[in-house]
C-alpha cells in the first residue's frame, strides 16, 4: 500500500490552506442526500454573491487545517463536507442558512473565519446580523449625531444672541419717555 502522498494530494492541501488563509471566512457544510438539480441551484447562488462553493476529502482538509493552527474545526467535519469560501463573512453565512432552510440537506457544520475556529452556532449568529451596507450606516449615523447636535447648538447661539439683544432693545424702548 502506497502511504507517500501524491502530488495531487499535497496540491489539494495547499490549495485547501490557499483558500482558508485568503478568504475572510470558510463554512462547512454537510450535504448528505442533496439532488444534482439542488446543488445547482446553492452553486449559482454562491456564485453570484462572489462565493466559492468546493468539496474537499476531509482527510486532506484536516491536514491543512493543521497546518495553519485551525485543527479543532477538523471536529465539524463529519461525513461529506463542503466548503464555502467567501469575502463578505455576514453574506456567506445568510445565503448558506437561508439556503439550509430550504433544502434540509444542506446543513452549516461550523467555519473558520480569519484563523478563527466558529462553531455552526457562531456562523448562524454572523448570519443574523445585518448587511454590511446596514452596519455602515449605523456606525455613520453613530458617528453624526453628535456632530448634527453640536452643529445645533452652534447655530442657536447666534439666534438667541439676537433675540436678547432685541428683547433689550424693545425693554429700552418702553422705558424711554415718548417724545
Amino acid at each position: 500500500m502506497n502511504t507517500l502522498p501524491t502530488a495531487e494530494k499535497i496540491k489539494s492541501v495547499n490549495e485547501i490552506k490557499e483558500n482558508l488563509q485568503s478568504y475572510p471566512i470558510a463554512i462547512m457544510t454537510q450535504y448528505v442526500g442533496i439532488n444534482v438539480a439542488r446543488v445547482t441551484e446553492l452553486r449559482r447562488k454562491l456564485r453570484e454573491a462572489d462565493i466559492r462553493y468546493k468539496v474537499y476529502k476531509n482527510n486532506l482538509a484536516r491536514i491543512a487545517l493543521r497546518e495553519i493552527d485551525a485543527e479543532p474545526a477538523a471536529n465539524f467535519m463529519n461525513g461529506p463536507t463542503a466548503w464555502a469560501f467567501g469575502k463578505d463573512p455576514v453574506a456567506t453565512a445568510r445565503i448558506l442558512k437561508d439556503f439550509s432552510r430550504e433544502v434540509q440537506f444542506i446543513q452549516i457544520a461550523g467555519g473558520v473565519m480569519e484563523g478563527k475556529v466558529l462553531t455552526k452556532e457562531q456562523v448562524l449568529n454572523l448570519a443574523n446580523l445585518p448587511p454590511k451596507e446596514v452596519l455602515q450606516a449605523q456606525v455613520i449615523g453613530t458617528i453624526v449625531a453628535p456632530l448634527r447636535n453640536l452643529v445645533t447648538v452652534l447655530n442657536a447661539i447666534p439666534t438667541n444672541l439676537v433675540n436678547v439683544l432685541d428683547q433689550i432693545k424693545k425693554k429700552k424702548e418702553e422705558a424711554q419717555p415718548a417724545a
